[in-house]
């Protein structure tokens, strides 16, 4: 599954308001300026600070 690209043009971190990158292997949303991953849940992207994971 993947994002619509109309969505990923709008969406963005709620940390630090930049644009996302999808990373269709692992079903993410991924801040690259903040270090924080988003799940995409059943095609539902969680911008959720406190559900976001670290990454470096």
């Amino acid at each position: 599954m993947s994002i619509d690209p109309w969505l990923l043009e709008r969406l963005v971190c709620p940390a630090t308001r930049t644009k996302l990158r999808y990373d269709e292997a692992r079903q993410e949303l991924v801040s690259d300026e903040a270090g924080i991953a988003y799940p995409v849940r059943d095609g539902v992207p969680v911008l959720l600070i406190e559900a976001g994971r670290k990454v470096d």
